[in-house]
Protein backbone atom coordinates (compact mmCIF):
# COMPACT_ATOMS: atom_id res chain seq x y z
CA UNK A 1 0.00 0.00 0.00
CA UNK A 2 1.39 3.47 -0.71
CA UNK A 3 1.33 5.91 1.63
CA UNK A 4 1.81 9.89 0.47
CA UNK A 5 3.14 12.22 2.21
CA UNK A 6 0.52 13.56 3.62
CA UNK A 7 -0.61 10.51 5.35
CA UNK A 8 2.52 10.21 6.99
CA UNK A 9 2.73 14.42 7.96
CA UNK A 10 -0.85 13.47 9.43
CA UNK A 11 -0.24 10.51 11.42
CA UNK A 12 2.45 12.32 13.58
CA UNK A 13 1.49 15.75 15.43
CA UNK A 14 3.15 15.70 17.86
CA UNK A 15 6.92 15.01 16.92
CA UNK A 16 9.71 17.15 18.51
CA UNK A 17 10.22 19.39 15.59
CA UNK A 18 6.67 20.00 15.63
CA UNK A 19 6.90 21.11 19.01
CA UNK A 20 9.98 23.16 19.03
CA UNK A 21 8.39 25.24 16.27
CA UNK A 22 5.34 26.12 17.91
CA UNK A 23 4.50 29.80 18.89
CA UNK A 24 4.38 30.29 23.09
CA UNK A 25 2.20 33.53 22.69
CA UNK A 26 -0.74 35.10 20.98
CA UNK A 27 1.94 37.86 20.06
CA UNK A 28 4.03 35.33 17.82
CA UNK A 29 0.88 32.76 16.76
CA UNK A 30 0.30 33.70 13.19
CA UNK A 31 -2.86 33.67 11.57
CA UNK A 32 -6.35 32.96 12.78
CA UNK A 33 -7.06 36.74 13.80
CA UNK A 34 -10.45 36.17 14.71
CA UNK A 35 -10.48 33.44 17.12
CA UNK A 36 -6.53 34.96 18.68
CA UNK A 37 -8.28 38.09 19.20
CA UNK A 38 -11.67 36.30 21.45
CA UNK A 39 -9.35 34.02 23.19
CA UNK A 40 -7.06 36.83 24.26
CA UNK A 41 -9.88 38.85 25.12
CA UNK A 42 -11.45 35.98 26.89
CA UNK A 43 -8.13 35.33 28.90
CA UNK A 44 -7.66 39.11 29.72
CA UNK A 45 -11.03 39.11 31.33
CA UNK A 46 -10.74 36.47 33.05
CA UNK A 47 -7.28 37.87 34.78
CA UNK A 48 -8.84 40.90 35.71
CA UNK A 49 -11.45 39.30 37.56
CA UNK A 50 -9.14 36.75 39.61
CA UNK A 51 -11.41 34.37 38.17
CA UNK A 52 -10.99 30.80 35.98
CA UNK A 53 -10.94 31.19 32.50
CA UNK A 54 -14.06 29.23 30.93
CA UNK A 55 -14.06 26.10 28.86
CA UNK A 56 -13.30 26.42 25.52
CA UNK A 57 -13.65 24.49 22.40
CA UNK A 58 -11.43 24.32 19.07
CA UNK A 59 -12.34 22.83 15.93
CA UNK A 60 -11.12 22.51 12.44
CA UNK A 61 -9.26 20.62 10.07
CA UNK A 62 -5.98 18.85 11.42
CA UNK A 63 -2.49 20.93 11.67
CA UNK A 64 -4.21 24.25 12.01
CA UNK A 65 -2.91 25.11 15.74
CA UNK A 66 -5.83 23.62 18.14
CA UNK A 67 -2.89 22.07 20.35
CA UNK A 68 -0.53 25.23 19.91
CA UNK A 69 -3.72 27.53 20.99
CA UNK A 70 -4.03 25.20 24.09
CA UNK A 71 -0.57 25.69 25.24
CA UNK A 72 -1.04 29.49 24.58
CA UNK A 73 -3.65 29.55 26.67
CA UNK A 74 -1.84 28.50 29.45
CA UNK A 75 0.67 30.43 28.79
CA UNK A 76 -1.19 33.45 29.07
CA UNK A 77 -3.00 32.52 32.12
CA UNK A 78 0.02 31.59 34.13
CA UNK A 79 -1.11 27.76 34.90
CA UNK A 80 -0.04 24.33 33.96
CA UNK A 81 -1.71 22.27 30.84
CA UNK A 82 -2.84 18.53 31.26
CA UNK A 83 -3.08 16.85 27.84
CA UNK A 84 -4.53 13.95 27.05
CA UNK A 85 -6.89 12.44 24.50
CA UNK A 86 -10.54 11.00 24.04
CA UNK A 87 -9.46 7.65 23.08
CA UNK A 88 -6.86 7.73 26.25
CA UNK A 89 -9.58 7.58 28.08
CA UNK A 90 -10.93 4.59 28.77
CA UNK A 91 -13.12 4.59 31.73
CA UNK A 92 -14.51 7.15 34.58
CA UNK A 93 -11.23 5.69 36.17
CA UNK A 94 -8.90 7.34 34.09
CA UNK A 95 -11.13 10.64 34.09
CA UNK A 96 -11.27 10.37 37.92
CA UNK A 97 -7.22 10.26 38.33
CA UNK A 98 -6.75 13.55 35.62
CA UNK A 99 -9.52 14.99 37.44
CA UNK A 100 -8.38 15.12 41.00
CA UNK A 101 -4.70 15.80 40.11
CA UNK A 102 -5.88 19.21 38.61
CA UNK A 103 -5.07 22.22 41.13
CA UNK A 104 -7.26 25.75 40.88
CA UNK A 105 -7.28 27.29 37.78
CA UNK A 106 -5.27 24.97 35.59
CA UNK A 107 -5.68 23.80 32.15
CA UNK A 108 -6.85 20.26 30.63
CA UNK A 109 -6.91 19.93 26.96
CA UNK A 110 -8.28 16.49 25.71
CA UNK A 111 -7.63 16.15 21.89
CA UNK A 112 -10.10 14.55 19.75
CA UNK A 113 -12.46 14.85 22.35
CA UNK A 114 -15.64 13.25 20.00
CA UNK A 115 -13.73 10.28 20.96
CA UNK A 116 -14.77 10.37 24.14
CA UNK A 117 -16.76 7.13 25.35
CA UNK A 118 -20.61 8.39 26.15
CA UNK A 119 -20.25 7.06 29.42
CA UNK A 120 -17.09 8.94 29.89
CA UNK A 121 -19.37 12.05 29.06
CA UNK A 122 -21.56 11.43 31.84
CA UNK A 123 -18.96 11.99 33.86
CA UNK A 124 -17.50 15.07 32.62
CA UNK A 125 -21.29 17.19 32.83
CA UNK A 126 -21.49 17.49 36.27
CA UNK A 127 -17.07 18.11 36.51
CA UNK A 128 -17.53 20.76 34.05
CA UNK A 129 -20.72 22.64 35.31
CA UNK A 130 -20.80 21.90 39.41
CA UNK A 131 -16.93 20.76 39.65
CA UNK A 132 -17.82 17.85 41.08
CA UNK A 133 -17.13 14.13 40.16
CA UNK A 134 -19.60 11.61 40.94
CA UNK A 135 -18.18 7.96 41.03
CA UNK A 136 -20.35 5.03 41.50
CA UNK A 137 -18.57 1.97 43.34
CA UNK A 138 -19.28 -1.53 43.39
CA UNK A 139 -22.19 -2.57 41.52
CA UNK A 140 -26.42 -4.05 41.99
CA UNK A 141 -27.40 -3.43 45.66
CA UNK A 142 -24.24 -2.49 46.84
CA UNK A 143 -23.54 0.50 44.54
CA UNK A 144 -23.07 3.67 45.90
CA UNK A 145 -22.14 7.11 45.01
CA UNK A 146 -19.57 9.06 45.88
CA UNK A 147 -18.61 12.79 45.37
CA UNK A 148 -15.95 14.32 45.19
CA UNK A 149 -14.97 18.07 44.87
CA UNK A 150 -12.87 19.31 42.29
CA UNK A 151 -10.84 22.87 42.09
CA UNK A 152 -12.18 25.14 39.12
CA UNK A 153 -10.28 24.18 36.19
CA UNK A 154 -10.62 25.17 32.69
CA UNK A 155 -11.54 22.11 30.37
CA UNK A 156 -10.09 23.03 26.44
CA UNK A 157 -11.23 20.27 24.20
CA UNK A 158 -10.42 19.94 20.38
CA UNK A 159 -11.37 18.29 17.81
CA UNK A 160 -11.54 17.30 13.88
CA UNK A 161 -15.31 16.72 13.68
CA UNK A 162 -17.35 18.91 15.25
CA UNK A 163 -20.42 17.18 14.19
CA UNK A 164 -19.62 14.31 16.09
CA UNK A 165 -19.74 15.78 19.46
CA UNK A 166 -22.98 15.12 21.28
CA UNK A 167 -24.83 18.56 21.80
CA UNK A 168 -25.29 18.13 25.85
CA UNK A 169 -21.41 18.33 25.91
CA UNK A 170 -20.82 20.96 23.30
CA UNK A 171 -23.19 23.09 25.07
CA UNK A 172 -21.21 22.64 28.05
CA UNK A 173 -18.47 25.05 26.71
CA UNK A 174 -18.67 28.77 27.23
CA UNK A 175 -16.70 29.48 23.76
CA UNK A 176 -16.91 27.61 20.86
CA UNK A 177 -14.44 28.67 17.86
CA UNK A 178 -13.67 26.94 14.17
CA UNK A 179 -10.06 26.97 13.11
CA UNK A 180 -9.93 27.92 9.15
CA UNK A 181 -7.64 27.05 6.31
CA UNK A 182 -4.68 29.41 6.15
CA UNK A 183 -4.41 31.97 3.07
CA UNK A 184 -1.15 32.01 1.44
CA UNK A 185 0.23 35.21 2.99
CA UNK A 186 0.01 34.15 6.63
CA UNK A 187 1.42 30.68 5.90
CA UNK A 188 4.27 32.02 3.95
CA UNK A 189 4.94 33.84 7.09
CA UNK A 190 4.45 31.15 9.04
CA UNK A 191 7.54 29.04 7.21
CA UNK A 192 9.76 32.16 7.75
CA UNK A 193 9.12 32.30 11.15
CA UNK A 194 9.94 28.65 11.47
CA UNK A 195 13.13 28.98 9.17
CA UNK A 196 14.31 31.42 11.43
CA UNK A 197 13.68 28.80 14.47
CA UNK A 198 15.71 26.34 11.78
CA UNK A 199 17.98 28.74 11.20
CA UNK A 200 17.87 28.09 7.61
CA UNK A 201 17.82 31.10 5.31
CA UNK A 202 15.05 31.05 2.71
CA UNK A 203 13.63 33.68 0.37
CA UNK A 204 10.27 34.82 0.46
CA UNK A 205 9.59 33.66 -2.87
CA UNK A 206 11.03 30.17 -1.60
CA UNK A 207 8.33 30.56 1.48
CA UNK A 208 5.63 31.11 -0.97
CA UNK A 209 6.41 28.64 -3.36
CA UNK A 210 6.06 25.93 -0.35
CA UNK A 211 2.89 27.91 1.27
CA UNK A 212 1.28 27.57 -2.43
CA UNK A 213 2.01 23.54 -1.71
CA UNK A 214 1.07 23.20 2.10
CA UNK A 215 -2.96 22.95 1.88
CA UNK A 216 -3.59 25.39 3.89
CA UNK A 217 -2.11 23.96 6.67
CA UNK A 218 0.98 24.99 9.01
CA UNK A 219 1.75 21.40 10.03
CA UNK A 220 2.05 20.41 6.22
CA UNK A 221 3.87 23.41 5.37
CA UNK A 222 6.74 22.68 8.34
CA UNK A 223 7.10 19.79 7.14
CA UNK A 224 7.46 20.27 3.66
CA UNK A 225 10.28 23.26 5.30
CA UNK A 226 11.78 20.48 6.92
CA UNK A 227 12.26 17.99 3.31
CA UNK A 228 13.22 21.31 1.75
CA UNK A 229 16.13 22.61 4.22
CA UNK A 230 17.30 18.96 3.64
CA UNK A 231 17.33 19.14 0.32
CA UNK A 232 19.28 22.48 0.35
CA UNK A 233 21.76 21.30 2.43
CA UNK A 234 22.83 18.66 0.29
CA UNK A 235 21.83 20.03 -3.49
CA UNK A 236 22.29 23.66 -3.32
CA UNK A 237 24.53 25.87 -0.73
CA UNK A 238 21.73 25.43 1.88
CA UNK A 239 19.72 29.02 0.91
CA UNK A 240 16.18 28.15 -0.21
CA UNK A 241 15.32 30.09 -3.09
CA UNK A 242 12.03 29.38 -5.27
CA UNK A 243 14.11 27.03 -7.52
CA UNK A 244 15.34 25.10 -4.39
CA UNK A 245 11.81 24.93 -3.15
CA UNK A 246 9.98 23.96 -6.24
CA UNK A 247 12.72 21.19 -6.82
CA UNK A 248 12.62 19.80 -3.78
CA UNK A 249 8.80 19.37 -3.53
CA UNK A 250 8.68 17.87 -7.28
CA UNK A 251 11.18 15.11 -5.90
CA UNK A 252 8.97 14.30 -3.52
CA UNK A 253 5.63 14.14 -6.25
CA UNK A 254 3.62 17.06 -5.07
CA UNK A 255 2.70 19.87 -7.51
CA UNK A 256 2.39 23.37 -7.90
CA UNK A 257 -1.30 22.79 -6.67
CA UNK A 258 -0.75 20.52 -3.30
CA UNK A 259 -1.58 17.18 -4.72
CA UNK A 260 0.46 14.35 -4.11
CA UNK A 261 1.01 10.94 -5.60
CA UNK A 262 -2.01 9.79 -4.08
CA UNK A 263 -4.26 12.28 -4.52
CA UNK A 264 -3.73 12.17 -8.85
CA UNK A 265 -4.09 8.19 -8.71
CA UNK A 266 -7.34 9.06 -6.79
CA UNK A 267 -8.18 11.51 -9.87
CA UNK A 268 -7.27 8.97 -12.45
CA UNK A 269 -8.94 6.15 -10.97
CA UNK A 270 -11.93 8.11 -10.87
CA UNK A 271 -12.13 9.17 -14.63
CA UNK A 272 -10.26 6.23 -16.07
CA UNK A 273 -11.97 3.18 -14.30
CA UNK A 274 -15.05 4.67 -13.07
CA UNK A 275 -16.10 6.79 -16.16
CA UNK A 276 -15.49 9.82 -13.94
CA UNK A 277 -18.69 8.67 -11.56
CA UNK A 278 -20.44 8.39 -9.03
CA UNK A 279 -18.95 5.66 -7.43
CA UNK A 280 -19.16 4.81 -3.71
CA UNK A 281 -15.83 5.34 -1.32
CA UNK A 282 -15.07 2.00 -0.78
CA UNK A 283 -14.85 0.67 -4.76
CA UNK A 284 -12.51 3.83 -5.06
CA UNK A 285 -10.23 3.10 -1.86
CA UNK A 286 -10.06 -1.19 -3.51
CA UNK A 287 -9.34 0.70 -7.26
CA UNK A 288 -5.93 2.71 -5.43
CA UNK A 289 -5.42 0.00 -2.44
CA UNK A 290 -6.04 2.75 0.19
CA UNK A 291 -7.76 2.52 3.01
CA UNK A 292 -10.97 4.11 3.18
CA UNK A 293 -10.76 6.07 5.91
CA UNK A 294 -7.49 7.35 5.07
CA UNK A 295 -8.97 8.40 1.77
CA UNK A 296 -12.00 10.51 3.58
CA UNK A 297 -9.54 12.33 6.35
CA UNK A 298 -6.59 12.81 4.60
CA UNK A 299 -7.40 13.62 0.90
CA UNK A 300 -10.66 13.94 -0.23
CA UNK A 301 -11.22 17.16 1.96
CA UNK A 302 -8.58 18.88 0.27
CA UNK A 303 -9.39 17.41 -3.23
CA UNK A 304 -13.55 18.44 -2.76
CA UNK A 305 -12.24 22.46 -1.35
CA UNK A 306 -9.94 22.42 -4.75
CA UNK A 307 -13.11 21.55 -6.95
CA UNK A 308 -11.94 18.49 -7.76
CA UNK A 309 -14.01 15.81 -6.20
CA UNK A 310 -18.26 15.91 -5.78
CA UNK A 311 -19.83 13.85 -3.12
CA UNK A 312 -23.44 13.12 -4.32
CA UNK A 313 -26.41 10.97 -2.94
CA UNK A 314 -24.80 8.24 -5.75
CA UNK A 315 -21.18 8.37 -4.55
CA UNK A 316 -18.48 10.80 -5.46
CA UNK A 317 -18.22 12.48 -8.41
CA UNK A 318 -14.93 13.84 -10.51
CA UNK A 319 -15.56 16.96 -11.71
CA UNK A 320 -14.30 18.87 -14.64
CA UNK A 321 -11.54 20.65 -12.79
CA UNK A 322 -10.23 16.84 -12.43
CA UNK A 323 -10.37 15.96 -15.89
CA UNK A 324 -8.00 19.33 -16.86
CA UNK A 325 -5.49 18.20 -13.98
CA UNK A 326 -4.79 14.72 -15.77
CA UNK A 327 -5.64 16.39 -19.40
CA UNK A 328 -8.52 14.04 -20.27
CA UNK A 329 -11.30 15.60 -22.07
CA UNK A 330 -14.58 15.66 -19.97
CA UNK A 331 -17.41 13.46 -21.45
CA UNK A 332 -20.68 15.51 -22.46
CA UNK A 333 -22.39 13.02 -20.52
CA UNK A 334 -20.39 13.81 -17.31
CA UNK A 335 -20.93 17.57 -18.07
CA UNK A 336 -24.84 17.38 -17.88
CA UNK A 337 -24.51 15.37 -15.12
CA UNK A 338 -22.05 17.92 -13.31
CA UNK A 339 -23.89 21.23 -13.98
Amino acid sequence: MSESFYQKTNESPDQPFEASLRPPAFSEFIGQDKAKERLQLMVDAAKMRGDVLDHVLLTGPPGLGKTTLANIIANAVGTTIHTTSGPQIEKAGDLAGILTNLQKGDILFIDEIHRLHPAIEEYLYPAMEDFRLDIIIDSGPSARSIQLNLPKFTLVGATTRAGMLTAPLRSRFGFTNRLDYYNLEDLASVIERSAGLLEVEVERAGAIQIASRSRGTPRVANALLRWTRDYAQVKADGKINEKIADDALTMIEIDSDGLDEMDKRLLEAMIYKFNGGPVGISSLAVAVGEDASTIEDVHEPFLIMQGLFKRTPRGRMAMPAAYEKIGAPVPPKAQEELF
